[in-house]
């Protein structure tokens, strides 16, 4: 009976350590997919904020029909948004604006195999399309 009992009791913590191994991963995976769709959501923000400015008359502090002052240094950035920081990553102008698109990247805060969760979004003035490795 001892050592029924003794292999039971083995059997037992293999499952509990399968199970916390299992919930471990889930929640890193959690995390990422969550950090992901933050960056996402923030790229979205900012492509509106870069159509707004191609919208808006020079004169009113805007491009006037053209996306060339987003340049891509912090003070083309600045234009669209005061912090390139923030919890979820830091922001960036990938491709200075032309007249008709920008690229905006954004790199997030958790690692995935050693690389940055990252994700970029091309703005157009009648759209954007967003990518995420």
């Amino acid at each position: 009976m001892g050592q029924q009992q003794l292999l039971l009791i083995i059997l037992g913590v293999i499952i509990v350590g399968i199970a916390v191994a299992v919930g471990i991963t889930m929640f890193q995976d959690n995390a990422i997919n969550a950090n992901r769709d933050a960056i996402s959501n923030d790229l979205v923000n900012l492509a509106a904020r870069a159509q707004q400015y191609y919208r808006r008359p020079q004169g009113l502090g805007g491009g006037g029909n053209s996306f060339v002052g987003l340049s891509a240094d912090p003070a083309g950035l600045k234009l669209l948004t005061n912090n390139a920081t923030n919890d979820n990553g830091t922001y960036s102008i990938k491709t200075a604006g032309t007249a008709s698109q920008v690229v905006l990247r954004a790199v997030g805060k958790y690692l995935v195999a050693g690389d940055s969760v990252s994700a970029t979004c091309t703005v157009s003035p009648t759209g954007y399309t967003l990518t995420t490795p």
